[in-house]
């Protein structure tokens, strides 16, 4: 056997180990959410989708869900035109202290989300604005925000300088510039960046925790209320429903802009 087979085969085992890990999770939920059993177990004890429609049916999560899409809607219509400019500037413009703005913009993942979701309730709660959902949502656009704005600026940087400039020489106002020439150029990073905080949004846990309170809970924060006391089958089948909204956001993102685009915003 040769070392080039040698190589690729041990290659072709780490790739399968990594994904058959990645996939587990997965499919231990979706197998358990469909049990005819009454505890959630793996294998799952028959085949059913009862729980399914107990979800259907439960008006709490229901609630809770569309609470959840509208906090993830605040925070996408917030997001793209503070990351879009953010991102267009740090690219075109020669930006004071870009290089400490652009550290900056990690500390949402170095500062742990309870110091973010604490200092955010302080805040709120200073001012009086807490129990309403739109807060929530203004906190999760502040947390994610920096994956907006890497996905804009990755498409901003593919931006010809010389786009412009020809605009301009033709007479084009700013305004125009910007709508005809740079809006368009980089509307895939507006889309990838745009479907990115929804979907964190929409699953965001630990700041949703520290912000709402019992009477406008998230769907997150309704899991977790419920699982304190038993993991029932209905839980996973919501997993489940996470997990099939996520890859729509993905097969959408492909079909839209292409993942490509989405890897290079990374």
């Amino acid at each position: 056997m040769s070392d080039s087979t040698v190589k690729s085969i041990v290659i072709w085992a780490f790739v399968a180990t990594a994904i058959a890990m990645l996939s587990a999770p997965t499919i231990v939920v979706l197998g358990a959410s469909f049990t005819a059993g009454n505890i959630i177990t793996f294998p799952p004890d028959g085949l059913s989708l009862k729980w399914y429609a107990s979800i259907a049916q439960a008006t709490d999560l229901r609630q809770a869900f569309v609470r959840s899409v509208i906090v993830a809607t605040i925070c996408t219509l917030i997001a793209i035109p503070v990351g879009t400019l953010a991102g267009i500037a740090l690219v075109k413009y020669r930006v004071r202290f870009a290089r400490s703005i652009q550290i900056y913009l990690l500390l949402p993942f170095t500062i742990p989300l309870i110091g973010s979701g604490i200092g955010m309730m302080l805040v709120f709660g200073k001012i009086g604005i807490l129990g309403s959902l739109w807060p929530v949502g203004i906190a999760c656009c502040v947390i994610n925000l920096p994956f907006m704005i890497w996905a804009v600026t990755a498409s901003a940087s593919n931006l010809s300088p010389d786009l412009e400039l020809a605009a301009a020489n033709c007479g084009a106002p700013p305004l125009q510039r910007f709508l005809y020439i740079t809006l368009p150029a980089v509307l895939p990073g507006v889309i990838t960046g745009s479907l990115l905080m929804f979907i964190l949004a929409l699953n965001e846990f630990l700041v949703s925790l520290l912000l709402v309170d019992a009477r406008i809970v998230t769907l997150p924060v309704q899991i977790y209320n419920s699982i304190r006391s038993i993991i029932t089958p209905d839980l996973a089948a919501i997993s489940v429903v996470f997990i099939v909204c996520a890859g729509l956001v993905i097969m959408l993102l492909d079909r839209l802009v292409g993942l490509d685009v989405f890897l290079k915003s990374k």
